[in-house]
């Protein structure tokens, strides 16, 4: 039987992170049609590989071993993305070529920018690469902030030319919302030359259920009003907002709220993270066996995000658990809710999203009926099957019949 090659940048199990939770239902969409072959990197914490291999007809896991100061020095020398010398490998490069010849290879799926490069030229069959965002104009923001300006704005203007390379090299090029398409779109020499589909992010809303979890007995029995940012909390977006939390907005919000409390839920804090750990209204958790606990017991779910790419997960699963989420206008993109119904959407103005937040806190009739209805709303438009049902066609057409539809 044909099978599909799926390669990602990280072992897409278990689905407890945004990169993890796209990848691991694209893989089982891709297994649910026949046998897929899965090419990826060990994941940082060492887990999931036993339960990738209940699903894959095959699968290379490699480690990253390589480090990062070499993986720049490679790329400085080959003119490259760091990203790109940082996740090449020529055991799964060799891979790539075993497998595509031994087995019945027919199209080839890729997750995430990175792992384009493992594309053979000369592979004849369909090519559908999911960049999810637009990885480039990520680290352009970040060098208009001061970050690094030279090796960020280096890392955006090559990552640009490499998605654009990979948007001509395959059959279709999905993004993860409309705003990131327009984007990508925007930043392409040559648009007509790709093939750009839209796939956003689902949510698993059996698991991310609020009748399925119990309060977490620190938020549920503690007094005050209790406040919740999840997430992978070394990425660079994540720390940036919770501190932003901490420093600009909570001394706002305990001015109106004073026994108002704010949890950092989520793997790997920074050390500038951990430093705030204990401070008046603050608690830094780390990694926890299970977000949904904190996030059922919160007064409302935070997502001041500056800088974001894509459709975040940490807000559909807040939604999910019937929670009123108070959120930037960046973090909101891509999901099409409505504010003061589904959410609160707040420009990052300390004084004024405080005063939004207090005035939610004061009103619990308005706080449960948003949260009501930011369930409704993710059980109607993000379900995972419904959000990866075009994949399919994407798959099954001929490179010409896909080329003429476009």
């Amino acid at each position: 039987m044909a099978g599909v090659l799926f390669l990602a940048h990280r072992v897409p199990f278990p689905p407890d992170r945004g990169d993890r939770i796209r990848s691991h239902h694209l893989l089982k969409a891709l297994a649910r049609s026949g046998p897929v072959h899965v090419g990826c990197f060990a994941s940082e914490d060492g887990t999931g590989e036993e339960a990738l291999a209940a699903v894959a007809a095959s699968a290379c896991v490699v480690a990253r071993s390589k480090p990062l100061a070499l993986a720049g020095v490679e790329a400085v020398l080959a003119g490259k993305p760091v990203s790109l010398t940082a996740f090449h490998s020529r055991r799964l490069a060799a891979w790539v070529r075993e497998t595509i010849a031994r087995e019945r290879i027919e199209a080839i799926v890729v997750f995430s920018g990175q792992m384009g490069q493992y594309v053979p030229g000369d592979f004849a069959g369909p090519v559908v690469i999911d960049l999810c965002d637009v990885d480039s104009a990520k680290f352009e923001s970040y060098a208009a902030a001061g970050e690094r300006v030279w090796l960020n704005a280096r890392e955006g203007r090559l990552l640009a030319g490499e998605e654009e390379r990979l948007g001509q090299r395959a059959d279709a090029t999905i993004l993860i919302s409309e705003a990131e398409a327009a984007l990508y779109r925007s930043r392409l020499s040559a648009p007509d030359k790709v093939r750009v589909e839209v796939i956003g992010n689902g949510i698993d809303a059996a698991f991310f259920d609020p009748s399925a979890v119990s309060p977490h007995p620190d938020l549920a029995g503690a007094a005050g009003a209790h406040f919740v940012f999840t997430g992978q909390m070394d990425y660079r977006p994540n720390e940036q907002a919770a501190l932003w939390v901490i420093e600009a907005l909570l001394p706002h919000l305990r001015a109106r709220v004073p026994e108002a409390t704010f949890h950092v839920v989520g793997r790997n804090p920074t050390p500038r993270l951990m430093a705030h750990d204990g401070a008046p209204g603050v608690r830094v958790w780390g990694a926890v066996p299970d977000v949904r606990p904190f996030i059922v017991a919160a007064d409302a779910v935070l997502a001041p995000l500056l800088i974001a790419r894509g459709v975040q997960n940490k807000v559909l699963e807040a939604m999910a658990m019937a929670r009123p989420v108070v959120l930037t206008p960046e973090a909101a993109t891509g999901i099409a809710a409505v504010d003061g119904e589904h959410w609160l959407v707040c420009p990052p103005d300390p004084a004024a999203m405080a005063d939004r937040i207090a005035g939610l806190i004061a009103a619990p009739e308005t706080a449960a009926r948003i949260g009501s209805a930011a369930r409704r709303f993710v059980l109607d438009h993000h379900g995972w099957e419904a959000m990866l049902a075009p994949l399919a066609g994407l798959l099954g057409k001929g490179r010409e019949g896909r080329r003429d539809a476009a």
